[in-house]
C-alpha cells in the first residue's frame, strides 16, 4: 500500500506551512518554491485542501492560504481523505460499488471496515504538527514527556491489559 504522490505532495505542502507557526499566508507559488512540489500541482492542491476544510484562503495584500486549525488538530488521515476522499483498501465495502465476482460468496467482506478503521486510526494518530518538525525535535518531546499511563498490551483474543512493567 502506498500514498499516491498526489497525497504525498499535500502532506510536504501542508508540513511546509504547519513549520512556519501560522506566521505567514502562503500563495501556491511560495509553496512550490519551498517544497519543490510542481507549481500547478501545489495549486490544484491548495484548492482540494481548502474544499476540504483544512486551509482557508484570503485575498488581496497579505493574502494567500494558511491553515484553518492548529496543526497539532489536523491529522495526516485528515489530509489523505481530502485528497484521496476515505481510506479504504478496497472498494467492495462501498455500498454503490459491485465490481468483485466473489462478492456474494466472499466471507472477508464483512472485516474490511475494520481494517479500514484501524489504517485509519493509525493514520489519525499522526499530527501535522508531528510531521512538520524535524524527527530529533519529535524524539526530544517524547523524551520529556510526562507519561502517566501505564503502557497497555494486547492478548492474543484482542482483550486490552495493562501491563504490569
Amino acid at each position: 500500500m502506498r500514498l499516491s504522490s498526489l497525497a504525498d505532495y499535500a502532506i510536504v505542502v501542508m508540513s511546509a506551512i504547519a513549520r512556519h507557526d501560522g506566521d505567514l499566508r502562503f500563495s501556491a507559488t511560495m509553496l512550490a518554491d519551498e517544497t519543490g512540489v510542481p507549481l500547478p500541482t501545489a495549486q490544484k492542491l491548495m484548492g482540494r485542501l481548502a474544499s476540504a476544510g483544512l486551509l482557508e484562503s484570503a485575498r488581496g495584500t497579505g493574502g494567500g492560504f494558511a491553515l484553518v486549525r492548529p496543526a497539532i488538530e489536523i491529522s495526516l488521515a485528515d489530509i489523505v481523505e481530502a485528497v484521496e476522499g476515505p481510506i479504504a483498501m478496497t472498494a467492495c465495502i462501498e455500498e454503490a460499488r459491485h465490481e468483485c465476482a466473489l462478492e456474494d460468496n466472499c466471507r472477508v467482506r464483512p472485516h474490511w471496515g475494520a481494517v479500514n478503521g484501524a489504517i485509519r486510526g493509525a493514520l489519525a494518530g499522526v499530527s501535522l504538527e508531528s510531521l512538520a518538525h524535524d524527527v530529533l525535535d519529535s524524539v526530544n518531546v517524547e523524551r520529556h514527556r510526562d507519561i502517566t499511563t501505564k503502557p497497555v498490551s494486547l492478548d492474543f483474543a484482542g482483550d486490552e491489559r495493562i501491563s504490569q512493567a
